[in-house]
């Protein structure tokens, strides 16, 4: 038991540290990136593609921020569902409101039943573009871009060694669920994780349309469940890199509760397991992240139940020193990433000390979460995703086993939770 225990504290010291400096070369290379933007006769033509299945919280908001870029030529391409999805009537309003004359609204014409919808979408998108189009643009609906977004987004792809540009999403600690702390708390590790691994978000995320055809990425995505987790190997393989632009983070207000929370992390792992390029490192940074605090936990209160005070105490400090480090992580990275959306015009709250606490409270609650939702994960084979369902019996082995459309009585009662 004392060497088991022994063991445990070093490795989570050890995890610390290797955190630690992870958070450091992302913070560097948030400081140390410079802005070179194109001047608008050299930013080539470009497809912002948005799929919409039902209306998220701030789709408006959304739209408005898409049809009001600072780029010189660029088309906005909507992709419903339906004619009868809320987006639809939601999309049009703003388009009338906005009397905006480079967006084209139209519906998913056809559903593919090897793929996901969003996959569908995109397909149908892309392959109806003409070669004016230099550069395709992927925005999600929980996405409100700046008004440079698009400009800061593609500039980089003038390097013929990148392939694809990407941003990825922050969000806000100060939410009244404790699921959207838990979220927040869970992707502030994710965010430097797909920095780390060139792991692009589909949610911000620009590719050369050449790219597209000397990949074959359009045929990967037309019978895949999820679009950006295998990106990175694909490129990869033509010698191309995935560049994160630090301009391009974006904050995101909505709301999750733990229920819903537990089914997204669900459908996101098994994403991971499916394409992500180094799913053992997950596994191994998963067990190092909740199993190992949680048997510590379990390690105290055992010495507690024993009378073995000293060792005890010897525990709970390195728990309590672990988990204190993972909340100055936090708040290191909250204060940078405040500092640099600011500069973009994107508001975002001030940390308070009892939201700070909430912080270091949601800390276990999430491990437990996050194991829960990856044991879970572990014999899904059906994935249910904004009122669909799909069989997974592999990457290239998607079933879209019951359609219908999505329809008002689906929106979730509160107009700020997630779909």
């Amino acid at each position: 038991m004392e060497d088991l225990a022994i063991f445990l504290s070093k490795s989570l010291m050890g995890w610390l540290v290797i955190q630690v400096c992870f958070t450091l070369v992302f913070i560097w290379y948030l400081r140390s990136s410079k802005k070179n933007l194109l001047p608008d006769d050299q930013l080539p033509k470009t497809a912002v593609i948005l799929c919409l299945r039902g209306a998220d919280p701030f789709l408006p908001r959304c739209l408005r921020s898409l049809l009001n870029q600072n780029y010189p030529q660029y088309d906005l391409k909507l992709i419903v569902d339906s004619h009868e999805d809320p987006a639809w009537k939601i999309a049009s309003e703003t388009i009338t409101e906005q009397e905006a004359t480079n967006v084209q609204i139209s519906p998913l014409r056809i559903v593919r039943n090897n793929c996901s919808l969003k996959c569908s979408s995109l397909v149908q998108a892309i392959r109806e573009l003409d070669d004016s189009y230099k550069v395709v643009a992927l925005v999600d609906a929980d996405t409100i871009v700046h008004v440079n977004w698009l400009r800061e987004l593609v500039s980089p792809l003038g390097d013929a060694n990148v392939g694809a540009t990407t941003g990825n999403r922050w969000y806000v600690p100060t939410g009244r669920y404790w699921g959207s702390l838990v979220r927040y708390i869970g992707n502030v590790s994710t965010v430097v994780q797909m920095f780390i691994f060139q792991i692009p978000w589909g949610g911000t995320l620009a590719v050369k349309t050449e790219v597209l055809r000397q990949t074959e990425l359009l045929d990967k995505w037309g019978q895949a469940l999820s679009e950006d987790f295998m990106m990175h190997d694909i490129l990869k393989k033509h010698g191309l890199q995935v560049k994160f632009v630090p301009s391009l983070l974006i904050v995101n207000r909505e709301e999750t509760d733990l229920f819903n929370l537990i089914e997204y992390l669900k459908r996101l792992i098994l994403c991971s397991r499916l394409y992500h390029p180094r799913w053992l490192a997950l596994v191994s940074e998963a067990v190092s992240s909740i199993l190992f605090p949680t048997t510590l936990i379990i390690l105290v209160l055992e010495s507690l139940l024993e009378a073995k005070w000293e060792a005890a105490a010897l525990f709970l400090v390195c728990y309590g020193v672990y988990t204190i480090g993972l909340l100055l992580i936090m708040l290191v990275l909250e204060l940078e990433i405040q500092r640099m959306v600011r500069s973009n015009d994107q508001a975002i709250a001030k940390l308070s000390a009892a939201t700070i606490i909430k912080m270091l409270i949601g800390i276990p609650l999430t491990q437990w979460v996050y194991g829960l939702a990856m044991l879970s994960s572990l014999w899904t084979s059906t994935v249910a995703w904004r009122g669909v369902s799909y069989r997974v019996q592999g990457p290239w082995n998607i079933c879209l086993v019951e359609y219908r459309p999505y329809q008002w009585l689906d929106q979730p009662i509160n107009s700020k939770v997630s779909l």
